[in-house]
């Protein structure tokens, strides 16, 4: 009986930059010694705070027809940070110095979760030449009330206390957040929450750059082909109301998945996104 070949193995390593050194996960197709696979790469950009951890899984199934990355964004994981504070289009300068630095062949693919998908179109708005097409997981579009919340939920106090109170607090957050016992076990989300503590007491910085970032004209004015997918978590009504800006994009609802599902929907997820990513066409929700 023949059996599937395993995945690709994912490979860490550092890239120079002008600002410091990026931390990033790698993963390309097995195969002969010598072997090129035709696929464009896929740069992949986590949310904040967290890594490219949250990628692991999912690329290596990704990574069986085309070379994969998820870089760390400056300040979390592993990889140095920018100087204070940094708005999503430093972000995004920092995957275009990323992607000529390692001369990969363009234009490239991309795929954003949350705080990575605003970097994502910043990036092809910047750059149209070097972007082919984007998967993002969400695309949240907030009032000026909600982001008065949303700064306060995702504050700049920081995590780390004597007493403990306030490390234990965004633990028992996480846990509901990250539907722990109905979607998620406790220890996917302890591996998972671990990425989220990396960026210190920097954590707050990826979101207060995404509360300051203006979606709306960028998915007006833009051309690059855009999936969106909408599960069910957090920004599920928010992602809804990006539609009627998208000019080169649409929402595909997976109301199946929520956070997590990269891991726990890797296989399907891999494939969701390698459909659209070789076809330009939207698939069915799984």
């Amino acid at each position: 009986m023949h059996r599937p070949e395993p995945p690709p193995v994912v490979r860490r390593a550092y890239t120079d930059l002008p600002h410091g050194q990026v931390h990033l996960r790698r993963v390309q197709p097995a195969g002969p010694t010598g072997s090129t696979d035709s696929a464009p790469p896929l740069v992949c950009l986590h949310m904040s705070p967290a890594s490219g951890l949250v990628y692991e899984t999912v690329m290596a199934q990704i990574g069986r027809t085309r070379t994969v990355l998820a870089p760390d964004t400056p300040g979390f994981g592993a990889s140095d940070p920018l100087p204070a504070y940094p708005g999503i289009g430093d972000y995004a300068d920092v995957v275009i110095a990323l992607v000529e630095a390692l001369r990969l062949p363009g234009p490239v693919d991309l795929m954003g979760y949350h705080t990575g998908s605003l970097t994502a179109v910043e990036v092809a708005r910047r750059r149209p030449d070097l972007v082919r097409r984007i998967v993002a997981v969400s695309m949240p579009v907030f009032s000026e009330a909600e982001l008065v919340r949303f700064r306060a939920l995702y504050s700049t106090d920081p995590i780390f206390t004597v007493d403990g109170e306030r490390l234990l607090e965004k633990w028992r957050w996480f846990v509901e957040f990250f539907r722990v016992g109905r979607v998620n076990t406790v220890e996917h989300a302890a591996r998972i929450f671990l990425a989220r503590l990396s960026g210190g007491e920097r954590h707050w910085w990826g979101h207060h750059a995404a509360f300051g970032y203006d979606v709306v004209p960028v998915l007006q004015e833009l051309r690059t082909p855009l999936l969106v997918l909408n599960p069910d978590d957090d920004l599920t009504e928010h992602t809804r109301l990006a539609v009627p800006h998208l000019a080169s994009g649409e929402v595909l609802e997976v109301p199946r998945w929520t956070h997590g599902f990269l891991d726990t929907a890797a296989a399907d997820a891999a494939a969701l996104v390698t459909a659209y990513l070789d076809s330009g066409r939207v698939p069915a929700a799984p």
